[in-house]
């Protein structure tokens, strides 16, 4: 268990973090004094006076380590912003360049990216909940149809770049939701609720109980939320409920245990073409295209600390997740009306479609000092096996005739049976070394054996199987990388490092019509790396800053190639067809002119950040043949074309006055224009899935007013100027067409603590 100590500086910047040290004094800031050197083993620093909302993580939470790498910790009490929705452009406003898809103002579906990254429900990120895997699938279906509602959320850690050594795939790093647990609260029990009013019928309920002492610690939450969304045919609902209690064995041993259970049910309005978003934004032409999901997590947390200098962690967790998609979907997409068949007098039968995600996994993870010579270094090593499996069923136009949410298949025939199976075990390991006082030097490795496998039923022809192309891909690798630091001085530090990173084969590249489409033999996963190197830290209680560059080079992208038989047929073919590279600047400078020069002021206290992030995202050499309408192949490269949704600057700024309880908070989001497709299409297509993505500036207002600790209340207008924009152009469900971010809104809430 690990050892809490209370530092007497008041103040501190950072709250229930971690932090670990390596038998070395290590030096703290706070929010009032200047840097206090303190001798500390494994500690909880419990500050309760900070307003930051972003800080730099320590060099070490847990087992795991952070030192080299680019992070950011989010203390999601302290966002003067809209949580109650998951609105993550104010979440994450001080962690620069993540791009966000706001296509649903619900906040049931996050989706954020960086570098040039697709933000599709954050696939690109390897998403976790308290440390473990809560995405469908991290190897094969990588999207996270579940997020924590951020009421119960604690702390958000984003690591990039080098985040794949201890985490794993995907190219852009690491988002980890910790959730409240207990451990913040000082009594053995504490009753919380958050009820919250707003625009377009939005009503949410959130009420919380925990305590702790000595030998336990727990926590459970409920939430509700229900509106009816600011488009025609958006209405959703959600509910999620959380327990979580911590046992104290001994001074060294911790055992937890945690479920979470959440549906969601969510109305999709569909698509538009960029003339009817100038029409009238709000409009919608779907009124029976449903979303619905239910997912529970679980896990079992060992924590033993051997002595002060070395520790192991174990979780246990599973995954069960069940998501079901009802719709009029057309093959004319947008311009097919969903209206009355006149020949049957109802409308037209609805697609179906359903996942149900079955994982299981177990991690352990052992962190420990020791000495080289006069030197300490930190060892952190690690092991994983995981299990998965997805079962896809999906019958088009085979659904009800009716306009609510109805899975109901009338001939229980599922036209597409599919069952995706994924097996992974790794081994990975960091090491801290320390160089004299300042230079810190940490190489690592990661192991990895996939094998992903597809299987199952495709459709019928003549009312005879299309059995799929049985596919197994079994491969075993190593990832290496190096990071590095340099302590310019007690608060500010050089940093650098580069990783390899990989994506695997997804389970969309295993399940092509075996009828049309034939998959290479030696399909290989996408690989490549990141590099970052920049500057960061702060100066005393007044600037906080981090400036950096990165280069991440993406190999071995997967599409498709129109290849022709030698009997005159054509097939498309499956494979690697190139790469592409990103580059450019991620920067944050958050300062207090108060503190900066006023030794005290009794008029309250001003700070502003601008966070910036700059990304030039191309493809490099990258094949495409297709057939045109003379059946002749023609060959065509992407060299040098903009990646999709990668806006090349993205902005965001705000300000933040505070007086005794009182404080208000504006923010400015822009973000630069887009191209929708990997040809750059620049003129809108009728249908509305192709052409420019405009540039859009947004600005928010968040107030809050704390009368004491156990009572406060929050109000803000999202999107004050009511800006008309959208931030994605889908192909399929949910649109297709342009999806529509909210215009201007409103919340109210009042919370207590007793």
């Amino acid at each position: 268990m690990l050892r809490k100590q209370l530092l007497t500086a008041a103040g501190l910047c950072i709250i229930n973090v971690l932090a670990h040290s390596q038998g070395q004094p290590r030096v703290f800031h706070d929010d009032s004094t200047k840097p206090v050197t303190k001798y500390l083993n494994d500690i909880t620093i419990v500050g309760r006076y900070s307003r930051s909302d972003i800080q730099q993580m320590p060099e070490i939470v847990g087992t795991s380590i952070y030192a080299g790498k680019k992070n950011a910790l989010i203390v999601l009490d302290n966002v003067n912003g809209n949580v109650v929705t998951n609105t993550m452009r104010q979440v994450v406003a001080k962690i620069p360049g993540i791009q966000i898809w706001e296509s649903d103002g619900s906040g049931i579906q996050i989706g954020i990216a960086a570098r040039g990254l697709s933000p599709n429900r954050s696939w690109e990120f390897n998403v976790r909940q308290n440390g473990y895997d809560i995405a469908a699938d991290p190897y094969g279906y990588p999207e996270a149809y579940y997020n924590p509602q951020l009421q119960a959320v604690q702390r958000i850690e984003v690591v990039r770049g080098q985040g794949s050594l201890q985490y794993g795939p995907q190219f852009g790093g690491l988002v980890n939701y910790i959730l409240r647990n207990g451990s913040e609260i000082n009594k053995p029990f504490e009753f919380e609720s958050q009820q919250t009013t707003g625009s377009n019928g939005l009503f949410n309920s959130y009420t919380a109980l925990g305590g702790e002492t000595k030998k336990y610690h727990y926590y459970a939450f409920f939430d509700h939320r229900n509106a009816d969304g600011y488009r025609q045919n958006s209405r959703y609902y959600t509910n999620s409920g959380f327990g979580t209690f911590t046992y104290r064995l001994t001074n060294q041993f911790s055992l937890s245990a945690e479920v979470m259970r959440n549906n969601i049910r969510s109305q999709q309005p569909g698509g538009l073409t960029d003339a009817q978003v100038k029409q009238d934004i709000r409009q919608s032409f779907r009124s029976r295209n449903w979303f619905d999901i239910t997912w529970t997590t679980a896990a079992l947390i060992g924590n033993y600390q051997f002595n002060d200098h070395a520790k192991l962690n174990i979780k246990l967790f599973a995954v069960h997740g069940d998501r079901h998609s009802v719709g009029y979907m057309p093959s004319a997409g947008i311009l097919a009306a969903d209206t009355i068949n006149p020949g049957t007098g109802v409308y037209n039968p609805r697609n179906l479609n359903t996942d149900n995600y079955r994982n299981y996994g177990l991690e352990v993870r052992y962190l420990g000092d020791f000495s080289i010579g006069k030197s300490s270094s930190t060892l952190s090593v690690g092991g994983r096996l995981y299990q998965g499996a997805t079962y896809r069923y999906a019958a088009d136009g085979k659904g009800t005739t009716g306009t609510g949410y109805n899975m109901i298949l009338p001939d229980g025939i599922w036209t597409r049976d599919i069952d995706f199976n994924t097996v992974n075990a790794a081994l990975h390991a960091e090491n801290i070394f320390r160089i004299g006082e300042k230079l810190l030097l940490i190489p690592g490795f990661r192991y990895e054996y996939i094998t992903g496998k597809a299987s199952g039923r495709n459709g019928f022809s003549g009312g005879t199987e299309i059995r799929l192309q049985n596919q197994q891909r079994s491969r075993g690798f190593i990832l290496g990388g190096i990071g590095t630091e340099y302590h310019l001085t007690k608060g500010t530090e050089l940093y650098g490092n580069f990783t390899q990173a990989y994506r695997p084969v997804q389970f969309a590249d295993l399940t092509a019509p075996p009828t049309t489409d034939v998959i290479d033999e030696n399909l290989r996963d996408a690989r490549g790396y990141n590099a970052d190197l920049g500057y960061r830290g702060k100066i005393s209680n007044y600037l906080f800053f981090d400036v950096s560059g990165y280069y991440l080079r993406y190999n071995n992208r997967i599409g498709v190639v129109v290849q022709q038989r030698t009997d005159g047929s054509f097939y498309n073919f499956r494979t690697n067809v190139g790469s592409s590279n990103s580059k450019g600047a991620e920067s944050i400078v958050e300062f207090n002119p108060v503190k900066a020069f006023l030794p005290k002021s009794k008029w309250g206290d001003i700070s502003f950040f601008i966070s910036y992030g700059y990304t030039d995202a191309r493809y490099g050499n990258f094949k495409v043949i297709t057939k045109n309408s003379s059946s002749q192949l023609v060959e065509t490269n992407l060299k040098n074309k903009k990646v999709e949704n990668a806006p090349e600057q993205l902005i965001r700024s705000g300000l933040t006055y505070t007086y005794k309880g009182f404080s208000l908070t504006a923010q400015l989001s822009y973000a630069g224009a887009s191209f929708a497709d990997a040809n750059n299409t620049v003129a809108a297509g009728a249908n509305g899935q192709n052409g420019l993505i405009p540039a859009y500036t947004v600005t928010d207002l968040t107030a809050t007013y704390r009368f004491s600790r156990q009572l406060h209340i929050k109000a803000g207008i999202n999107n004050l100027g009511n800006e008309k924009y959208f931030t994605r152009r889908a192909g399929g469900y949910p649109g297709p067409g342009a999806l529509p971010a909210d215009g201007r809104s409103f919340f109210l809430s009042a919370g207590v603590k007793l």
